[in-house]
């Protein structure tokens, strides 16, 4: 309690005072006058004070709620000087004083008050119906209070006018409570306790004022006590509603402070009353006097009037009613959609026309028949149970509507699915009405979509999405499943040289060569680009897996695929993954993949299975791969020259530029990036770097007047760059060496693999004047066949070959004859990897031109080079 005084309890024992006042007066012994005005005045000021108070101080009191108790308050007061005026006014000779009229205006601001604090519920009624309604009431209590009351003392009246102008200020506050009451009693608002009050109050007036006019017409100078006390109990009762309304709001659930008098409680009323002034009237209702005549009769015209009206609006409804059903029948004719009502059972009552166009039956032919004899037998349980529901339960508004998903037969015998709304009758509740829609058009096109989101249609096989989802779902379920990833060798070049509708229609050859080789519960995809998948369900053995996967090679490489008129040849890289206990679906199919990367990485045309260790490896590429970016960036490359000599001479006669990579300080061998390098692209800009900065120093080197030569190697990324022979032009250009003094070098399989597009370049090459060289000669199997057709200037003995020297009596022949191939075919012969003197020895006898290796010199920074440049190699001359 924060220790201010509630004002509740100030004006409730403010209105005990006042209660105590009148006690008071009572027990003093004052007049029946005089006790009557001192209970008004003290009554009407504590109601008009307390509905001020509430509507200014009460936090919870809406805007609206401040105004009606405002208008009550002034009623209240109004009544209150006219109560006060009326001993003055008593003394007059008229029959309505100035007291009385005051007292009217009083109750009209009361009745104010009254409608204003009403909320009307959702179902309005209209102001004809309340007018009548509130005339009926009125006139029914009005007959009610003239048979037993008022017609005695209308036949003793001498002034029959002023017998009625006496009666005219209670029935006007007849009229005006009984114009508020029925909408406060269906009022939901949540001060209805004020509202209520305020009805008790002008009931109380009305009563009051009729013993007041009774008092008169008998000639007595005032009412008895006990009727001039009830309005000013009326008034301590409106007193104390509002705050104790506002204390309970807190304490009392909102549903019951927002309930009401039944609306059919409140509309039977008038006509209850009615009922009961015919009965008091009785048979003699013409016998009491004209005032009695003119009521009843006034009752009687307006009850054939609402009649009427009610037959009007009824009429006019009924009327709608048909206009709705028309345009419904109208709309569902234009829609497709079929109508029909059927009883609770199911039996067809009636069914719209259009059932014959959209399912091709006759509507007499379905009269009278179970609609669940064209429903399909799997649908039908379903469909029973929610329309049982609908029916039985009591809650119209939760279940008077249900949709249902069906099939229908048509009368051809096909099962067209459909969709359908059924409703309960709104008038008969044995009866459903059911709309039914075809939607075979709009599940073909769903299904479609589905078909298109989860196949390829290249190739008519599940796409990567659905053959992932499959994967996901097989895999918890089936008993060590394996994947298989498929790649086509070689597809690579078949779009650029047939065309990309070609290699469409190849890779439609290929599906289908593959779909005939897995087995019926295998499922194949394709996964992307050329690559292809199968998932084994039951992988089982996993021997079984690996004879699918050298099946499915053997389906690709076994015979040309016949493609614009051409026969192409190509083979198919495979890697095998199986699921382990803690496999998840993407380490599965990212094991498959990486097996087969390896199996393409060894040359294509095998399986391989997947080991833990190639996932490392891979893992090492790609952080090999991000340290190579890095190492670009940053510049960590150094460049380093082995000498080529000539070896009748001993003179240097070229350098080969090699890379080394100088990560934190220790060098990285290069066979452990160069290939990576090549599968990330990053050797074409890494190549164009040492290109560049090669090119510079033997230039600068030439400039001293050294004739040195260059030798740098291609590799197959650089060859089909974009833009590879202007490269080279701009850098030989750049540097300003001269293109004979570069010479370029290729390995034999580069010649052999798109071999149309390559020797095209090193054809622009060499026209150029760059000179060419084959390195490693003689491992390929294509060597003689492109000496013929590409104009090379050297060839460069593999080490291998070199190593045999004087051990190996074959591999010194082989080398012997690569020699005098050589001498005759005009081309400069190399030997690589010279390490032994012997091996030096016999290449001078076998008349080999140049040499590099170990034993010659081993590679070397810049500086190296330039000391080496103006000597001859006294090594060389000592083994000699």
């Amino acid at each position: 309690m924060n220790g201010r005084r509630d004002p509740r309890v100030s004006l409730i024992a403010a209105a005990g005072l006042g209660a105590a006042v009148i006690a008071a007066a009572l027990i003093a012994g004052g007049s029946d006058t005089a006790v009557t005005a001192v209970a008004g005045l003290v009554s009407g000021l504590l109601a008009a004070v307390s509905l001020v108070a509430a509507s200014t101080r009460s936090t919870s009191v809406h805007r609206g709620e401040a105004v009606a108790w405002r208008w009550l308050a002034g009623g209240a007061l109004t009544w209150l000087f006219g109560i006060g005026v009326r001993p003055v006014a008593a003394g007059t000779a008229f029959v309505l004083t100035f007291a009385d009229l005051l007292l009217l205006v009083g109750s009209l601001l009361l009745m104010i008050g009254c409608w204003l604090t009403a909320v009307p519920p959702p179902q309005r009624r209209g102001v004809f119906r309340q007018a009548t309604e509130a005339y009926l009431g009125a006139a029914s209590i009005f007959a009610i209070t003239w048979a037993l009351l008022l017609g005695p003392m209308a036949e003793r009246a001498e002034d029959a006018g002023a017998f009625y102008f006496t009666l005219a200020l209670p029935v006007l506050c007849l009229l005006a409570a009984c114009a508020v009451a029925p909408k406060v009693a269906v009022s939901r608002a949540a001060n209805r306790a004020v509202g209520l009050a305020g009805l008790l109050v002008l009931a109380a007036i009305t009563m009051a004022e009729l013993a007041t006019a009774v008092t008169r017409l008998n000639g007595e100078q005032s009412p008895t006590l006990v009727a001039g006390l009830v309005a000013p109990a009326a008034f301590l009762l409106l007193a104390v509603a509002p705050w104790i309304e506002e204390g309970s709001r807190g304490r009392v659930p909102a549903r019951l402070r927002a309930a009401a008098t039944p609306m059919p409680v409140v509309a039977a009323t008038p006509y209850a009353l009615v009922a009961a002034a015919t009965v008091v009237v009785g048979a003699d209702v013409f016998a009491r006097g004209p005032a009695l005549t003119i009521v009843v009769a006034s009752v009687l015209a307006v009850l054939l009037v609402r009649l009427m009206v009610l037959m009007l609006s009824a009429d006019g409804l009924r009327n709608q009613m048909a206009i709705s059903e028309r345009q419904l029948h109208q709309l569902a004719a234009d829609t497709g959609d079929v109508v029909l009502m059927c009883d609770n059972e199911g039996t067809v009552q009636e069914i719209s026309a259009g059932v014959e166009e959209t399912y091709g039956y006759d509507p007499v032919e379905l009269t009278g028949k179970s609609i669940f004899d064209y429903l399909h037998p799997e649908d039908v349980p379903g469909i029973q149970v929610q329309l049982r529901r609908m029916i039985e339960d009591e809650s119209p508004q939760r279940y008077g509507t249900c949709r249902i998903e069906c099939r229908v037969r048509a009368a051809d015998g096909t099962w067209r699915p459909t969709e359908s709304v059924a409703t309960r009758h709104v008038r008969h509740e044995d009866l459903v009405l059911v709309t039914t829609r075809d939607v075979s058009d709009q599940v073909a096109l769903r299904n479609q979509v589905t078909h298109l989101t989860f196949h390829d249609g290249v190739t008519g096989l599940p796409n990567r999405a659905y053959f992932e989802e499959r994967t996901r779902e097989v895999l918890p379920r089936a008993s060590r499943p394996a994947v298989i990833f498929l790649d086509l060798d070689g597809f690579t070049g078949v779009n650029d040289s047939v065309g990309h509708a070609s290699g469409d229609y190849l890779l439609g050859q290929a599906a289908r060569r593959l779909r005939a080789a897995v087995r019926a519960d295998d499922t194949l995809a394709r996964w992307g680009g050329d690559e292809f998948a199968v998932l084994l369900e039951s992988g089982g053995d996993a021997q079984l897996a690996v004879d699918l996967a050298e099946r499915l090679v053997r389906a690709v490489s076994a015979d040309p695929f016949r493609v614009a008129d051409r026969d192409i040849a190509l083979t198919a890289s495979v890697g095998v993954a199986f699921a382990e206990d803690e496999t998840s679906p993407g380490d599965l199919l990212r094991n498959a993949d990486v097996a087969m990367a390896r199996a393409k990485g060894l040359g294509g045309r095998r399986v391989e299975v997947f080991a833990a260790h190639m996932h490392a490896d891979a893992v090492r590429r790609l952080e090999i791969a991000a340290d190579l970016q890095r190492a670009l960036l940053e510049k960590q490359f150094v460049i380093e020259y082995q000498p080529i000599v000539d070896l009748a001479t001993n003179r240097v006669t070229a350098v080969e530029a090699l890379v080394r990579w100088c990560r934190g300080g220790t060098f990285v061998p290069p066979e452990q990036f160069l290939d990576a390098a090549e599968e990330t692209g990053l050797i074409v800009p890494l190549s164009e770097w040492i290109l560049t900065e090669a090119c510079g120093e033997v230039a600068t080197w030439r400039a001293s007047s050294w004739d040195i030569g260059l030798a740098l190697n291609l590799s197959k990324r650089q060859i089909t760059a974009p833009g590879f022979v202007e490269t080279i032009s701009a850098a030989l250009a750049d540097s300003g060496l001269p293109p004979s003094a570069l010479t370029l070098e290729v390995i034999e399989e580069m010649l052999v693999e798109d071999a149309g597009d390559t020797v095209e370049k090193l054809s622009e090459l060499r026209e150029l004047g760059v000179r060419l060289a084959i390195d490693d000669f003689g491992t390929g199997y294509a060597s003689l066949a492109f000496l013929r057709q590409l104009p090379v200037d050297m060839i460069k003995i593999d080490p291998s070959f070199v190593t045999g020297l004087g051990r190996d009596e074959t591999l010194t022949l082989l080398t012997r004859t690569i020699v005098r191939l050589g001498h005759d075919l005009g081309l400069t012969v190399v030997a690589e990897g010279i390490e032994r003197p012997e091996q030096l020895e016999l290449l001078r006898e076998m008349g080999c031109s140049r040499g590099q290796g170990y034993l010659v010199a081993r590679p070397m920074g810049a500086q190296g080079v330039d000391s080496l440049m103006r000597t001859n190699l006294t090594s060389l001359q000592n083994t000699a």
